[in-house]
């Protein structure tokens, strides 16, 4: 079985190789993005106030703004400042049955949300003692779950790097 395994990892790196030569240009070499930044994210909350409390109280991020979706009547819209000109967006809809948060296809693996190395041993408190099961991953990754179940990252790279390498 391990030569198996070892097999498709080779496999799967051979695959990532061609996709890189083909695509990856050097950072001097790419055009610039035709994009100004991520405006927001549009999640779904099925409680708008366990949502403001879980990302406003606990993880620091305020409330922005609460309205009402044009799209759909009776529901909010409301937003959380994330920083550096960025939002995280919720949705409400009350009556409409939209089932338990999956990954799938097309969907939500997880969001990751840089701050500075302070603010997360701060949040990483916070969460611990709030009972949130979370993650620590590499020293600066905190991995866990909202309270509808979206897997969140607050990373202490800054904007631009992983785990100490440019990807940006």
């Amino acid at each position: 079985m391990i030569a198996d395994e070892q097999q498709r990892y080779q496999e799967f790196e051979r695959r990532r190789a061609l996709i890189r030569d083909a695509h990856l240009k050097p950072a001097d070499a790419r055009p610039q993005s035709s994009a100004r930044g991520l405006h927001h994210t549009a999640l779904i909350s099925s409680d708008v106030e366990r949502t403001v409390r879980f990302y406003q109280d606990l993880l620091e991020f305020p409330l922005t703004e609460l309205i009402e979706n044009r799209d759909y009547p009776g529901s909010s819209h409301f937003f959380f400042d994330i920083g550096n000109g960025n939002l995280l967006a919720f949705f409400d809809f009350p009556g409409l049955d939209v089932g338990p948060y999956q990954e799938v296809f097309g969907g939500l693996h997880h969001i990751a949300i840089s701050v500075a190395l302070p603010a997360w041993e701060r949040l990483r408190d916070k969460l611990i003692d709030a009972g949130v099961e979370l993650v620590e991953h590499s020293d600066v990754s905190l991995y866990f779950r909202d309270p509808d179940g979206v897997r969140l990252e607050l990373i202490a790279d800054p904007l631009g790097e992983m785990y100490g390498s440019k990807v940006l």
